[in-house]
């Protein structure tokens, strides 16, 4: 179980800090740039959770599926940003690019 709590906290940091570095090189601005920032958080969760898998001890190796379930929910709470009822309905300010992040994550540990 701490494996998995070590797990997602190195997820979270590396797709936090290392997302905007890959953005830098995909030349795409405006709406779909959320989506693509999504997308990205995904798969660093995936590779993170590889390497952890080697690394970390009782923790399992990712398959695609995995992969596959992480994009869809980031995608998906990537979406959510665009619909103003939904964000409105949240009592709390944050950056934006934490609930494709999250749907990253939870993605993630779903299909573990």
């Amino acid at each position: 179980m701490i494996g998995y709590l070590v797990l997602a906290a190195l997820q979270i940091a590396a797709a936090w800090l290392g997302a905007p570095q890959v953005l830098k090189y995909i030349p795409v601005s405006g709406d779909p740039k959320t989506f693509i920032h999504a997308a990205v958080f995904a798969v660093i969760v995936w590779l993170v959770g590889v390497i952890g898998s080697l690394v970390l001890k009782d923790v399992r190796m990712p398959s695609t599926a995995t992969l596959a379930t992480a994009l869809v929910f980031a995608l998906i709470f990537a979406g959510l940003l665009f619909i103003p009822q939904v964000m409105s309905a949240i009592p709390f300010k944050f950056d934006r690019m934490f609930l494709p992040l999250l749907g990253a994550i939870l993605g993630y540990m779903f299909r573990r």
